[in-house]
């Protein structure tokens, strides 16, 4: 590892912790945002030199903290501060105010982080670009590329969503439990959209997308330390893993998508897999089913499978019909849809999803698996019909030419040999 490297890893792992605790000390995240980028700039002029120090993130607290009180006393910001006493030492991070936030279910001040990014003041695509933004560090520029924005339009989202939090007075009082529970299940929501977003990129180096799939685990494993017991971050976790694991298999040479029981499983991430396989089994001890739970279940039935022919259908068609008590949606029918062609054929999946068109009309993948059922079926001209809807849909270039490819499989079937 490089100098460049070791530094810029220090930083990335320091960020979210040092951030957190700089504004829970000045109650303004334009603020504790600037505190951590003096200290950065502090750090890559000062640890080449001397080396790193024992606790980075103690560290840039310290160094970003100093930077931030002289800013205000300069009259660049007229933010009230805590009286000189409370801000003498890095003793202050044990203050009474942490420990009443920490002992109330925080737990830390990455947590208090978490939940300030994922207030519920905030719209889905806000809660993201903050936490990408704040915790994660991304750059407007590289979060604008990752979702196919201009990057001016994303840094007003970026300033919308902090204005927001500002006029709502974000409390740093301790929730009650139910409150808590709600944040929580925010900030595992926001994680697994970043995921999806990088999950459903292109090809590895294609789509700058595709980064946002490592960063969602790692965000995961930021929680998991914090709720070390809650079956469901447990879960999340877990499900990420094992989708995540067949990255590399999931496009050929040529950047074309390639279907799960077409991949090559020698390629799938078994270190990934194995993580991924031991967090369920674990979540599923604790007995408290949950959304999470049940997908990664699913996808531990996939890797499981040494081969396509393998896979317990009937138990993923279980499972989907479970995950549609848990969390009704068209788009989990959907997905059942799948397991219920291969145990009951697809005539029956047909029966299911048709219902389903009024609302996934707009829907990529429900005019994909409708094609791919007709023609199993036989009724090419219908297929054909629901392909071309589907690549009018398609959000990539990867999912558009592997629907083309299916309508040359019917263009070549119906030329005949």
């Amino acid at each position: 590892m490089t100098e460049v490297d070791w530094i810029e890893a220090a930083l990335t792992g320091a960020r979210p912790q040092a951030i957190g605790a700089l504004l829970r000390y000045f109650r303004d995240l334009d603020l504790a945002e600037e505190a951590y980028q003096d200290a950065c700039l502090r750090a890559l002029k000062t640890w080449p030199r001397q080396g790193p120090p024992r606790d980075a993130a103690a560290w840039l607290i310290m160094v970003g903290r100093n930077a931030a009180i002289d800013q205000v006393r300069r009259g660049a910001r007229q933010t009230a501060l805590p009286d000189e006493a409370s801000l003498s030492d890095l003793d202050d991070v044990e203050t009474p105010l942490a420990e009443r936030l920490d002992g109330a279910g925080y737990r830390d001040d990455v947590l208090r982080l978490l939940f300030v990014c994922c207030h519920p003041d905030l719209p889905a695509t806000q809660q993201i670009a903050l936490a990408l933004r704040v915790v994660s560090g991304l750059s407007v520029r590289q979060i604008a590329r990752a979702f196919l924005v201009g990057e001016a339009a994303m840094e007003q989202r970026i300033t919308r969503a902090k204005a927001r939090i500002a006029k709502a007075d974000t409390p740093f009082e301790a929730p009650g439990p139910v409150e808590r529970a709600e944040r929580l299940a925010a900030v595992a929501a926001m994680i697994y959209l970043v995921f999806n977003e990088g999950y459903s990129a292109g090809p590895a180096g294609e789509d700058e997308r595709g980064a946002l799939a490592d960063e969602a685990i790692r965000l995961a494993r930021l929680l998991l330390r914090l709720f070390p017991a809650e079956p469901e971050v447990m879960g999340l976790l877990a499900l990420m893993l094992l989708q995540h694991a067949r990255a590399a298999a999931r496009f050929d040479a040529a950047g074309e998508i390639v279907l799960l029981d077409d991949q090559d499983r020698g390629l799938w991430n078994r270190r990934m897999i194995g993580e991924g396989l031991a967090l369920i089994d674990k979540a599923i001890r604790h007995r408290r089913r949950g959304p999470y739970q049940v997908q990664a279940a699913i996808a531990a039935l996939h890797a499981r499978a040494a081969r396509p022919a393998d896979t317990d259908w009937a138990q993923i068609d279980a499972l989907y019909a479970a995950l549609e008590q848990l969390e009704p949606s068209p788009v989990v029918t959907l997905n059942r849809a799948v397991a219920v062609s291969k145990v009951q054929g697809p005539e029956a999946a047909l029966a299911m999803i048709t219902p389903l068109e009024t609302r996934l009309g707009g829907y990529f993948h429900y005019f994909g698996l409708k094609g791919a059922l007709l023609k199993q079926l036989g009724r090419n001209a219908e297929a054909g019909r629901a392909f071309d809807q589907a690549i009018s849909l398609a959000a990539t270039p990867a999912q558009a030419a592997h629907i083309r490819q299916r309508l040359d499989q019917l263009a070549g079937e119906a030329a005949g040999p």
